[in-house]
């Protein structure tokens, strides 16, 4: 499947956990079945924008965010694009935790 399949459902399925709903539940919300927002998740399928659409709309994000990003060139090599994938996929409690672990560390080589 495609890069962007992949890091869309990537996306999804860390926003979906990030709000602690299951696959079930954000496909009760979404009007989508349960196999489908899963193939969707693991990029086996190419969803449309109109399901896409739905499901972020059941997330409560904007649909833009779901495809911030997906164009950078080489992605292998983009820590900042590799930080944020690892942040968003993370509750917002360990995002703090992290971003003050960062500015610890960053504080402590400045001094």
């Amino acid at each position: 499947m495609s890069t962007i399949a992949v890091t869309v459902g990537q996306r999804i399925r860390n926003y979906r956990n990030n709000k602690n709903l299951s696959q079930e539940k954000l496909a009760e919300m979404a009007g989508c079945h349960t196999t489908y927002i899963g193939q969707i998740e693991r990029g086996e399928k190419n969803a449309t924008l109109e399901s896409i659409e739905k499901i972020a709309a059941a997330l409560e994000i904007p649909l833009s965010q779901l495809f911030e990003k997906l164009n950078e060139n080489d992605t292998e090599n983009n820590i900042p694009l590799k930080c944020y994938e690892f942040f968003s996929a993370k509750t917002k409690a360990e995002q703090e935790h992290l971003y003050n672990i960062l500015l610890e560390i960053d504080d402590y080589k400045n001094k």
